[in-house]
């Protein structure tokens, strides 16, 4: 999974234009995009659009974002769109794995009444949208079997700790928030879950985009979510190996194979370890060789 499109869920319009955009998953919205007074609206647009496309083959992955454990809308949230069968459940401002944990226990209930398998749903969390959250960040890894990924917010953080902007003015963000970034990149690891980078909100700007996914891919995330179409193409193609980078995966892979005892291999006169091995190993899983 490279791309996640956010869409407001209580769009028709949107949510089936999200279907043509070639993300890897929808995320369809029922939080920040969705007014209060819409909410029962957009849980029943969810529902239908789940109930319509949920048997697809040729589809993407479909999320939806329920709403915040606190806010006590997320039962009705889950009673709504579970028997539909959406793929994964994104949490927005979990504190800690307890709350992913609080969550797990939720869909086992709403699978059950529902006629689901166990643990069909998986989940994925904003993990950095206060700043408690952040000291938390360490806590995910054994919270639940279907924690899968881990991202990351600004907008929400920046509110609750009183910062002014969370980017500078060369657009990169400004140093609490790349704290945030690479503490939720090292849970997400942890973890065991994919770590997403978040949101980058200038739509218009495809070439602020594709340096910012750049940036992510350099430092070990594996895909990005968007919040309009038009992002998807970059997304996609940054976060896609390249038939170089592959080329040059398999060949370390095939050196260690050639030597398994070796802990050091050397390649056109470089020398390779074992995180090497590793590393090319993810490379070649995420472009499903």
């Amino acid at each position: 999974m490279r791309s996640l499109l956010f869409v407001p869920a209580d769009s028709e319009k949107k949510l089936a234009k999200g279907l043509e955009s070639g993300a890897d998953a929808l995320i369809l919205d029922l939080e920040d995009s969705v007014s209060a007074a819409n909410k029962p609206l957009a849980r029943e647009t969810a529902r239908a659009f789940l109930a319509a496309h949920a048997a697809a083959t040729n589809r993407p992955l479909l999320m939806v974002r329920v709403n915040a454990l606190d806010t006590g809308l997320t039962d009705d949230d889950l009673a709504a769109i579970v028997g539909a069968r959406p793929d994964a459940i994104m949490l927005p401002k979990s504190e800690s794995g307890r709350d992913v944990a609080h969550l797990d226990a939720k869909l086992t209930v709403q699978e059950a009444l529902a006629g689901l398998p166990d643990g069909r749903i998986t989940i994925t969390v904003v993990a950095t949208e206060t700043a408690k959250a952040i000291f938390t960040l360490g806590t995910y890894q054994g919270a639940s079997p279907r924690l899968v990924g881990l991202t990351w917010g600004a907008e929400d953080l920046s509110a609750d700790i009183g910062a002014e902007t969370n980017r500078g003015e060369d657009g990169r963000h400004t140093e609490p928030f790349r704290l945030a970034r690479a503490l939720c990149l090292m849970g997400a690891v942890a973890a065991g879950a994919q770590p997403i980078d978040t949101v980058f909100p200038a739509f218009r700007d495809l070439d602020g985009l594709r340096r910012e996914c750049e940036e992510a891919r350099r430092d070990g995330f594996t895909a990005k979510m968007a919040i309009h179409p038009a992002q998807v193409p970059v997304i996609n193609q940054v976060f896609t190996p390249t038939p170089e980078a592959i080329a040059a995966a398999q060949a370390v892979v095939a050196a260690f194979a050639a030597e398994p005892a070796a802990g050091v291999v050397n390649i056109g006169g470089e020398m390779f370890d074992r995180p090497h091995l590793t590393r090319a190993e993810r490379l070649l899983k995420r472009a499903g060789q």
